[in-house]
């Protein structure tokens, strides 16, 4: 298997999570129980609130936001933000419990993933690497020769 840069396998870890966390979520949209519940404003017995809806929208803001700073943050800062932010997303998957076998199927790749992003944090290596930047990063300028430069 080929070595990828932490940077790049951590965005690539965070954003396959947030993918089963969306696609659970869609996939209960097939089901009528889960569309009564939502309709009645109570789900698995909660009551929906603002509040409770608010508290979503910061807790899933964590894995999003962590496909970026994987990308950006240096090691030194990118490792405890990332155990910090595997701490919170593991609690969040785990706060409710799965009701089905699929929510079991997608919170156990979640979880393998989180385990991943742990193992990839935790073996970062010291010193980074910087990726060599090719010349067709950056545009060179054409040395236009004047006719006087030519003819001397």
């Amino acid at each position: 298997m080929r070595r990828l840069d932490p940077h790049i396998l951590l965005s690539a870890l965070w954003l396959f999570i947030l993918l089963n966390i969306i696609f659970r979520d869609i996939h209960q949209f097939v089901l009528a129980s889960h569309i009564e519940m939502l309709l009645t404003g109570h789900y698995n017995g909660i009551k929906i609130t603002e509040g409770l809806m608010l508290l979503g929208g910061f807790l899933v803001q964590v894995p999003i936001a962590m496909v970026l700073f994987s990308l950006l943050l240096t090691r030194r800062i990118g490792r405890p933000v990332t155990f910090l932010a595997v701490i919170v997303t593991t609690g969040t998957l785990l706060s409710s419990a799965p009701t089905d076998m699929d929510d079991t199927f997608h919170l156990v790749i979640e979880i393998v993933a989180l385990i991943a992003i742990l193992w990839t944090a935790w073996t970062w290596p010291e010193r980074e690497h910087t990726a060599p930047q090719s010349d067709a990063s950056f545009p060179q300028k054409k040395r236009v020769r004047s006719a006087d430069t030519i003819n001397e």
